[in-house]
């Protein structure tokens, strides 16, 4: 692949050089400059097309704001992005690879969607903004920080009470849980932080 972008540096990098249309092995550097400028403004508008892709079980969030896209890597002929699931037997994976590569069809002929288990995702890779999205529709965001000494109630995402009680640990899917706030009376779902 000609650029490798990944979704925490969100850094531009060339793995191999550019070679211009000629097929020469090496380009003078007027045309290396422009290749790499087109890498950057095709990369950054696959990013802003991949930011548009909702998390298919909780759609006001984006899979870029989830953290779950690790790499994406382009060239003229080939778009490659590479998926972590949040939990291994994710129930979304097929549909979000599936929306992945509708979304990005016309950046290059070949588009490949697959997931990778090249390294754990956690809850640590959700944007900020993912993570005001995710308290705005009513889910408790997990709690940040290697590990949790004690268990921490979680701020509830309606009045901001940390008078909040576990109701259940599995909710609708593997990655949140069920707790009740005591002050406002609601439930709501938290993001398990892994």
């Amino acid at each position: 692949m000609t650029a490798v972008k990944d979704s925490r540096r969100r850094a531009k990098e060339v793995e191999e050089p550019c070679v211009d249309r000629r097929g020469e092995s090496e380009a003078t550097s007027s045309v290396l400059s422009s290749c790499r400028d087109t890498q950057s403004s095709v990369l950054s508008e696959v990013w802003n097309a991949l930011a548009e892709v909702p998390d298919p079980e909780i759609p006001m969030i984006s899979v870029v704001d989830l953290g779950i896209i690790r790499r994406v890597e382009w060239d003229d002929t080939h778009l490659r992005v590479e998926v972590m699931p949040t939990f291994v037997a994710c129930p979304a994976l097929d549909i979000i690879r599936e929306t992945i590569r509708e979304r990005l069809a016309g950046f290059a002929p070949t588009v490949e969607v697959v997931t990778t288990f090249a390294e754990p995702w956690t809850t640590e890779r959700i944007t900020p903004e993912g993570r005001r999205k995710l308290r705005a529709s009513g889910f408790a965001p997990p709690i940040p920080g290697e590990e949790m000494v004690l268990p921490v109630a979680p701020a509830c995402p309606y009045c901001g009470s940390h008078h909040t009680a576990l109701e259940n640990p599995f909710g609708p899917t593997l990655c949140r849980a069920i707790y009740y706030c005591h002050d406002c009376r609601q439930p709501f779902e938290q993001f398990k932080t892994v």
